[in-house]
């Protein structure tokens, strides 16, 4: 029997099972030179689909483009050409207000950095993506409550950012992220500013939230343990999304 043949970046990788909540289309992401500097090229026809409930870890090494897809992936950057739909929704076909909202309200985002603003307790940090759609205040702080809970910091709530411990942070920032209830969770590296026992702490409570709230989430970690836990691993290199 002939190996098998690794499907190349113009032919999408199908979800695991059930129907797709994220579809790449085609997605090409291309810089003009400037100056000493050559034009770059990142990403060229990439096609992806990601299953409603996936879990789903992209790897890579550093300066492949890992961060820059899940920006595209999120509506924080635009592509050359291509598509990325969402819930049936195709982000290039929404004006900056329009992909704004879309985010807030379908996706949310876990960063290597907390970005928590430190000015502000726990609680107010996490009600923030509430706050900001003109959520009523006390329903805002009652939901930032319940996640604060989810993620076993209750007892934190009234804390400013400072006063938290790294792990801590994070935890909220997933709080934080969760709070709007997204249908899509993008997560670039939430582990990488951990150490080892903290990074555990972090990616087993993000397993569990993702498996109890029925979450689809796409996952960038260099923690190839980790991201074997998920339900499907890619890599992408030179461009291209392969098998890991």
């Amino acid at each position: 029997m002939p190996p098998a043949r690794l499907r190349t970046v113009t032919e999408p990788f199908p979800p695991i099972a059930g129907t797709s909540l994220l579809r790449v289309i085609a997605l090409t992401k291309s810089y003009a030179g400037t100056g000493s500097h050559a034009a770059l090229t990142l990403f060229n026809d990439l096609n992806l689909d990601v299953a409603q409930g996936e879990m789903l870890a992209i790897v890579g090494e550093s300066g492949a483009g890992k961060s820059t897809l899940l920006h595209l992936l999120a509506a924080m950057d635009a592509p050359t050409s291509g598509k990325v739909v969402i819930d049936g929704t195709s982000l290039s076909t929404l004006n900056a207000r329009q992909q704004a909202e879309f985010r807030n309200r379908t996706i949310g985002y876990v960063w290597q950095a907390h970005y928590l603003l430190p000015e502000f307790t726990a609680v107010e940090n996490v009600a923030m993506p509430l706050l900001a759609r003109s959520e009523n205040p006390k329903r805002a702080r009652k939901a930032a409550l319940r996640w604060l809970a989810e993620v076993a910091l209750s007892d934190r709530a009234e804390h400013r950012a400072g006063e938290l411990s790294g792990g801590e942070q994070q935890r909220v920032s997933l709080a934080r992220a969760l709070v709007t209830e997204p249908k899509l969770l993008l997560a670039d590296e939430p582990t990488g500013n951990l150490d080892s026992r903290t990074g555990e702490v972090v990616f087993a409570l993000l397993q569990r939230l993702h498996r109890e709230h029925g979450m689809t989430t796409v996952l960038v970690t260099h923690h190839l343990a980790f991201a074997h836990r998920c339900d499907r691993v890619l890599r992408l290199d030179a461009g291209m999304l392969v098998p890991a």
